[in-house]
């Protein structure tokens, strides 16, 4: 009897030490991500999915920020108090802010052989959306660039055609006018005062925010005051409403507004808010240069970041790094939400998106343009990059509710200079 209990002593005590040693070889990583009414869902399935692949390793997400700019916010204020997580999901505007505190954690030491690395889908264009000053400080996980979500059932009443949509702004706004006309309870279009909503009809122009060492402010070019006319036209010729995205967003899926102009990202919301009410339909933003070569739209979207200096943790990190930008992780995302992959080996290899794209061509137009258009998402440098697309974004409402367009951008233009410290 007493071999019995010395034995079973031994082996409670050998198994008290397993687990021990279990529970210390098991990382735990934080997570920080923003937007939730976008991402909640989706993170939830690729943490599920990354540890049931990796038991070893847990993944935690932290309470979500509503935007990406209050993310960073909360990233910059999280640091100084030495509590900031171990990998953060930033717009792929805002990890330069990071990057420019010393926060980030390069990546190219991780990555290792160039070739290899893009044979695992990571193309340059792909990478470049990382890259500062020839280094990887950051990922990219989803993009999407400015799309028109269409209602055919209020074209059609408007006495328009979708084989013959309109090409250009003029024909839009004419559009517009007539869908806004159907009735008091009818909205014809509607488009965000928002920073990357105007890079995007800026970059339609032919135009971009700055020059391309990013020292001087080029918004208000003869570009920059089209892309703010077009919102002074909205409102004025179309009677665009001044509410916010989550009304312009209901008021889509209620079958009252005709055409929202938005994100990609949306495409899985839109039509499932449209339900059976009407059919959805996705076209390309108008290209308005006539030097196509000139034309970029902005790539939205998010990317993740290392931002853990523990060597243990670094390793895990990189894991999930290469899990949620790798073809599995991409096919999660764009399966569930209106994002484009980052990853080119889920467009090669018809085994990922070939049947998603069969049976979904609002997404296949919406990607498409992705890899025609797609450019950086400009970020104004230093730490007022943040408040200039404030400034901008106000000037936007201020050009919706009236002020004369050429001169609100100027003066938002001198403005941001003097914030910056530019010519």
């Amino acid at each position: 009897m007493k071999r019995v209990l010395l034995a079973a002593a031994a082996f409670a005590a050998l198994a008290s030490v397993t687990a021990t040693t279990a529970t210390a070889e098991e990382t735990t990583l934080r997570v920080h991500y923003s937007i939730p009414n976008l991402w909640s869902e989706i993170k939830e399935k690729l943490a599920t999915e990354f540890m049931a692949r990796n038991p070893d390793i847990k993944i935690e997400l932290d309470a979500p920020e509503e935007t990406y700019a209050k993310g960073v916010q909360r990233l910059l204020r999280e640091s100084v108090g030495g509590q900031a997580p171990d990998l953060a999901f930033v717009g792929l505007n805002r990890w330069r802010i990071l990057e420019d505190r010393g926060l980030t954690v390069e990546l190219d030491s991780f990555i290792g052989d160039d070739a290899a690395f893009e044979k695992a889908g990571y193309t340059p264009a792909l990478r470049s959306l990382g890259q500062y000053k020839g280094e990887q400080h950051a990922l990219a996980v989803s993009a999407s660039t400015l799309v028109m979500y269409v209602n055919p059932d209020l074209v059609e009443q408007a006495n328009g055609h979708m084989d013959d949509f309109p090409t250009d702004f003029d024909g839009l706004i004419a559009l517009a006018a007539k869908i806004n006309n159907l009735g008091n309870n009818i909205d014809g279009v509607w488009i965000a005062a928002h920073d990357w909503r105007f890079q995007s009809m800026l970059g339609s122009y032919g135009g971009r925010p700055m020059n391309e060492d990013e020292t001087a402010i080029t918004f208000d070019s003869d570009a920059g005051v089209k892309a703010a006319e077009l919102y002074f036209r909205f409102a004025k010729e179309a009677g665009m409403k001044g509410y916010d995205g989550n009304a312009a967003r209901q008021a889509f899926a209620a079958g009252t507004l005709g055409i929202y102009i938005d994100s990609s990202s949306y495409l899985t919301r839109m039509m499932e808010g449209a339900g059976d009410r009407f059919e959805v339909t996705l076209l390309p933003n108008i290209v308005a240069s006539e030097d196509k070569s000139a034309v970029y739209f902005p790539t939205g979207g998010s990317a993740i970041v290392m931002l853990t200096e523990d060597e243990a943790k670094q390793k895990a990190a990189w894991e999930y790094i290469q899990f949620v930008t790798g073809p599995d992780g991409a096919k999660i995302i764009v399966e569930n939400s209106g994002y484009a992959p980052t990853n080119a080996i889920v467009l090669q290899d018809e085994s990922y998106l070939g049947a998603f794209y069969a049976d979904n061509p609002n997404a296949k137009r919406a990607h498409a343009q992705v890899a025609s258009y797609a450019g950086p998402w400009y970020a104004y440098p230093g730490a007022e990059g943040v408040a200039v697309t404030d400034l901008i974004a106000a000037a936007l409402v201020e050009v919706v509710e009236g002020a004369d367009p050429d001169t609100k951008i100027n003066e938002v233009a001198d403005d941001v200079r003097s914030k910056l410290d530019m010519q």
